[in-house]
């Protein structure tokens, strides 16, 4: 089971170039055999986060401890090498000339037999005993992620900063070694501070959540929370397709194709916007063709003309133009569903997987 005290307690930490924010005070704090990922578009401040962390990059503000020792703070910022600290980047960083065993043995000290020993072990440990003689140009990209996953966790860090270390490789394989490598960082009792922009990344490895946006922490949370109880529109729709059915609050009722939505905590007049996933908005088969028929979880049935159906392999997409407003509106069915333009059929949706917002611009 993980400890109680945090391997890695970040606080407080800011970033600015040419003036400009791209950190602005991330704090994070991350268990003994934890992943927590950073996650969020491109220029966000998650790489300049971990390289804060890392000691690569000097922070204007804010505090590094590990294992409650201070690594930075302020007049006081100890180099990577000093942090006990592994690194793990998308190009690998395999020295070419060096063999698989040198490359892994690289950052080691001391008596050689407890090296070898070492080596052979993490080797085994990512399925590369026999690799020991080869070069990195003699193997796959999945055998070269392993090799760099073998030297970065061979000096026994404390703490592993990842950065989008598997988007180079293939989807065939990403899946296996992700798992793989989760397995062995948890089994060393690893920290792991993980950089993705990838939401299913995140949701498959972290144990924790940092969403961010613009240099600063938008949610935080587990996976499920995250994805769940999103804390407004874009954060949603980081992690999938959204609807948005508009309208404006009167009375703490929002009327919407499907009746009448309750939107309490919004003034009369407020826009408001009511979000959907497609997932959850379903087609009434039972009731094709005659009418609606409300029921209490799902509220009044609405109806649509299909404009676009697409197969995607596991589901189908098909979007709709609602009679109420002209809206267009998608539905995700699983497997083959792909009716002729024209047709009208009725929809329903799940009023508790719906959130409500306030309407912002550009959000």
């Amino acid at each position: 089971m993980p400890q109680s005290r945090p391997r890695l307690v970040a606080e407080h930490l800011s970033r600015a170039f040419a003036g400009r924010k791209v950190v602005d005070d991330v704090s994070l704090s991350v268990l003994p055999g934890q992943v927590t990922c950073l996650l969020g578009p491109s220029g966000c401040g998650k790489s300049t986060t971990l390289r804060m962390i890392a000691g690569v990059e000097r922070a204007d503000q804010g505090r590094v401890l590990i294992d409650g020792d201070e690594m930075a703070g302020p007049g006081r910022h100890l180099p990577p090498e000093k942090r006990s600290v592994g690194l793990m980047f998308q190009d690998f960083a395999l020295f070419p000339h060096l063999s698989v065993e040198q490359n892994v043995g690289f950052g080691l000290k001391g008596d050689k037999v407890v090296k070898a020993a070492r080596v052979h072990e993490l080797l085994e440990r990512v399925n590369l005993s026999g690799f020991g003689a080869k070069h990195p140009h003699e193997l796959s990209g999945g055998e070269q992620q392993r090799v760099a996953l073998a030297r970065a966790l061979a000096p026994r860090p404390k703490v592993m900063l990842m950065d989008e270390p598997f988007s180079g490789l293939d989807n065939r394989l990403r899946d296996g070694i992700r798992d793989t490598t989760l397995d062995i960082l948890k089994e060393e009792g690893t920290a792991v501070v993980l950089v993705t922009h990838e939401p299913d990344e995140a949701m498959r490895m972290a144990d924790e959540i940092v969403l961010m946006r613009a240099g600063r922490m938008v949610q935080m949370g587990a996976p499920y929370n995250v994805y769940n109880a999103p804390v407004d529109k874009a954060a949603a729709a980081f992690f999938s397709d959204i609807n948005v059915i508009r309208g404006v609050s009167k009375g703490a009722l929002t009327e919407t194709p499907f009746g009448a939505f309750l939107t309490p905590g919004h003034p009369d007049g407020a826009e408001v916007e009511i979000v959907i996933r497609p997932q959850h908005l379903k087609i009434d088969f039972d009731r094709a063709g005659r009418g609606p028929n409300p029921t209490p979880q799902d509220g009044t049935p609405a109806r649509g003309t299909v404009t676009r159906a697409r197969y995607l392999g596991r589901e189908s997409l098909v979007d709709f133009r609602m009679d109420f407003d002209g809206s267009i509106l998608t539905t995700s069915v699983p497997g083959v569903f792909l009716p002729k333009l024209g047709t009208v059929l009725w929809l329903m949706i799940r009023r508790d997987r719906c959130f409500v917002f306030p309407a912002r611009k550009g959000i």
